[in-house]
């Protein structure tokens, strides 16, 4: 893949020097790890990835698994200004927004409406959302109540170190995956899942969750596909996406974490749904087969 010189977005919030977080005397919003929202504490999913990730910075990050149910939202510092580009981490994830917008935007616009764009908050070890406070141990998340995207770009060092994956392309896949979750809740479709958990039981909602995660995947592939041709996107890239994929599917970390796979626990897919449905986006390059809620087969 070839990103360096392309436009970058101007939707980055680089909170990784003097950022941080201050309680708000509002009620809370909760939200599972990329855009969930049931209200619960963390899933398997989770609780592994927290484990894992915890293990890998040598913290014990066991006080997050309960999670909280606190009576306020954090909030993050407001940026002191414009955001500058200033280190080649940041140039990677404001090109790879910028192609994300640019895929939308085209995909929107045929459609008859307009994309507005999502805002990537860049932040080291924690920092305040809508949703809650930030963690790196939480990986990358979409938040719906302030409609950003929030990453800790440790979390690559994480898949390429502890998961086995990695590479330019694996990262974009990550981001293209949270801002799919934005497009879910531009179209309506997160808020509407969203509410059908809340009056769930726990199997049905972690199997709207997995359908929820998979066609985010898929969403991600349709941008890899749309955006092949600038990025001079290679077999080897898809490859390290579908790797990235296979990595993080519920049944591989459950595996990893020395547990028994349980698919009636899965929030987000397995290796082989999420790989199949990011292939389903980029072979089609059409959002519209993307309907992972009427497959009757994942």
């Amino acid at each position: 893949m070839q990103w360096r010189g392309k436009r970058t977005s101007s939707h980055i919030e680089d909170r990784r020097r003097g950022g941080g977080f201050s309680r708000a005397g509002m009620p809370g919003i909760r939200v599972g790890r990329r855009g969930g929202g049931r209200g619960s504490p963390m899933g398997i999913f989770a609780t592994i990835v927290v484990l894992l990730i915890g293990a890998y910075f040598g913290v014990d990050m066991t006080g997050l698994l309960g999670g909280s149910q606190g009576g306020y939202a954090t909030q993050g510092a407001a940026p002191a200004g414009p955001n500058t580009i200033d280190d080649d981490e940041e140039a990677f994830v404001a090109t790879m927004l910028g192609e994300t917008e640019q895929v939308w935007s085209e995909i929107f616009a045929a459609s008859g409406e307009r994309y507005t764009p999502t805002t990537l908050v860049l932040y080291s070890g924690g920092t305040g959302s809508a949703c809650g406070m930030a963690q790196a141990a939480m990986g990358p998340f979409y938040c719906p109540g302030d409609r950003r995207v929030y990453l800790d770009t440790s979390f690559f060092r994480v898949l390429e170190q502890r998961m086995g994956a990695g590479g330019d392309f694996a990262n974009a896949y990550v981001i293209a995956h949270e801002v799919a979750h934005h497009v879910q809740n531009l179209t309506g479709t997160l808020g509407q899942v969203n509410a059908e958990r809340q009056r769930a039981g726990e199997r049905q909602a972690n199997a709207l969750s997995v359908r929820l995660e998979l066609q985010a995947d898929c969403y991600a592939g349709v941008w890899a596909s749309r955006a092949a041709a600038g990025l001079q996107v290679t077999e080897a890239d898809i490859r390290e996406a579908l790797d990235t994929a296979a990595a993080i599917g519920d049944d591989t970390l459950q595996r990893s974490a020395g547990a028994r796979v349980v698919p009636d626990s899965f929030t987000h897919g397995s290796a082989e749904q999420r790989q199949t449905w990011f292939f389903t986006g980029y072979r089609s390059g059409d959002p519209g087969r993307c309907d992972t809620f009427s497959a009757r087969n994942l």
